[in-house]
C-alpha cells in the first residue's frame, strides 16, 4: 500500500508540475516557429547552391534540439546560473578567442568554430552569457540609488571584452546587438543623468573617429547604402533595393505561398537567413507580416508580466535581459529588410535558418519559462 501512496504521490506531483509550465508562452513560441518552417520550405525553394531539403529538416532538427533545451531549462532552476554566471561568461570568452585563432573564414569573416558535425558560432551564445552575468551583477546592487561612473566600470569591462572580440570577426551587427541588449538591462536599473549627457557628447565627438578609422569600406558603404540606396544599385544597393520591393509587392494578402517573384526567382540574397522577413511579406502581404509582429508582441507582453512576477531580482534581471535580446533582434531585422536600418547581419529569431541562432533564442525562451515556472513557488 504504501509503494501504491507514493506512486500516486509522484503522479500527481508530475502533473502539478506539468501544469506550471506556461503553456501560452510555449504556443506562441511554436506559432512562430511554424510561419518560420513555411517561410523557409518556401524560401529555399529550388535553392541553386544546398538542397531544398537538406536545409528544411536541418532546420527541423536545431528546432528539435531547441525544444529540448526550452524544456531542460525550464525544469532547470534558473538560479543555478547566479552561481555560475562568471563561469558560463568565460567559457564564451574562451570560445571567441578560439574563433580568432582557429575560427572557420567564411564570406570574408572569421566567425565559426568547425566542431565536425556543426559550426558553433560563439558571439551568439555570448549573448545569453552577457544576459546572466550582467542581471546576477545587477541584482546584487541596492536599486534605491542610480548607477554612477564607478558603478558601471566594471559591467562595462564585462561587456566591452566581448563586444570587441566580436568586431574585430568581423562582425559589428552581432556586436552591436550585444551591446544594445546588455544596455537594455542597465538603463532598467537606472543610471544617471549625467552618464547619459556624457555618452552622448563621447558618442558626437567619437563618431567621426570612428567613421574614419574604425569601419571598414564595406561598413562604410552599408551606411551609404541605407542613406542613398539609389547610388550603387546593382552593387552595395541591390539588397536594400530588391528587399524593399519584396516587401512591397506583397500588398495587402501577398502573392501566396511560393508564388513570389523575388524569391522564387533568386533576385532576393539571403532569403533563408538575414531576408526571412522580405519572403514571408512579399508572399503573405501586409497581413502575414502584421500577424508575425503581432506574435512577437504577444511574446513581450508575456515576458513583461513574467518578469513583474518573478520572485527575486535575478529572476527579474533575466528577464529583462531575454526581452532585450528578442526587441533588439526583432526591430534590427525588420528595419533592415524595410530600409529604416542599415543592412547588417541580424537574424529574425525563431524564423530564420541557423543552427546557433535557433538555439541561442530557444535557450533564452527556455530561461523566460524557468523563470514563469517559479513564480508561484512562494
Amino acid at each position: 500500500m504504501k509503494g501504491l501512496d507514493l506512486r500516486t504521490h509522484l503522479q500527481v506531483e508530475e502533473r502539478t508540475n506539468f501544469k506550471r509550465i506556461d503553456m501560452s508562452l510555449c504556443m506562441v513560441i511554436l506559432a512562430l516557429n511554424v510561419i518560420g518552417l513555411i517561410n523557409l520550405f518556401s524560401a529555399t525553394h529550388g535553392f541553386h547552391i544546398t538542397d531544398t531539403t537538406n536545409l528544411f529538416w536541418t532546420q527541423l532538427l536545431w528546432l528539435a534540439v531547441g525544444w529540448s533545451i526550452f524544456f531542460g531549462l525550464t525544469f532547470f532552476d534558473y538560479k543555478i546560473f547566479d552561481r555560475w554566471a562568471y563561469l558560463f561568461y568565460g567559457i564564451n570568452v574562451a570560445a571567441l578567442v578560439g574563433v580568432e585563432l582557429f575560427g572557420k573564414v567564411s564570406l570574408g569573416a572569421k566567425r565559426w568554430l568547425d566542431l565536425g558535425f556543426f559550426r558553433y558560432q560563439p558571439s551568439e551564445t555570448m549573448k545569453l552569457a552577457l544576459v546572466v552575468v550582467l542581471a546576477r551583477i545587477l541584482s546584487r546592487r541596492e536599486s534605491s540609488t542610480p548607477l554612477g561612473f564607478l558603478d558601471l566600470l566594471f559591467p562595462g569591462l564585462i561587456i566591452g571584452i566581448p563586444f570587441v572580440l566580436t568586431v574585430i570577426q568581423p562582425d559589428l551587427g552581432t556586436a552591436t546587438l550585444m551591446a544594445a541588449t546588455a544596455v537594455t538591462m542597465i538603463f532598467f536599473f537606472r543610471v544617471r543623468a549625467s552618464i547619459l549627457i556624457t555618452a552622448l557628447v563621447i558618442g558626437l565627438i567619437a563618431a567621426p573617429l570612428v567613421w574614419n578609422f574604425g569601419l571598414k569600406d564595406y561598413q562604410k558603404n552599408r551606411v551609404l547604402t541605407f542613406l542613398s540606396p539609389g547610388r550603387d544599385p546593382r552593387g552595395t544597393g541591390y539588397n536594400s533595393i530588391q528587399s524593399k520591393i519584396a516587401v512591397g509587392s506583397g500588398k495587402f494578402f501577398g502573392k501566396g505561398f511560393r508564388k513570389g517573384t523575388q524569391s522564387q526567382l533568386e533576385f532576393l540574397p539571403e532569403r533563408h537567413t538575414d531576408f526571412i522577413f522580405s519572403v514571408l511579406s512579399e508572399e503573405h502581404g501586409f497581413v502575414g507580416s502584421v500577424t508575425t509582429l503581432g506574435l512577437f508582441a504577444l511574446l513581450y507582453a508575456m515576458a513583461i508580466k513574467i518578469g513583474s512576477q518573478a520572485r527575486d531580482r535575478f529572476g527579474a534581471f533575466l528577464v529583462v535581459g531575454c526581452l532585450g535580446y528578442l526587441f533588439w533582434h526583432v526591430l534590427i531585422n525588420m528595419g533592415m529588410v524595410i530600409g529604416l536600418f542599415p543592412i547588417v547581419g541580424a537574424p529574425l529569431p525563431l524564423l530564420s535558418y541557423g543552427g546557433s541562432s535557433m538555439m541561442s533564442t530557444m535557450a533564452c525562451l527556455g530561461l523566460l519559462s524557468s523563470v514563469a515556472y517559479r513564480r508561484y513557488l512562494f
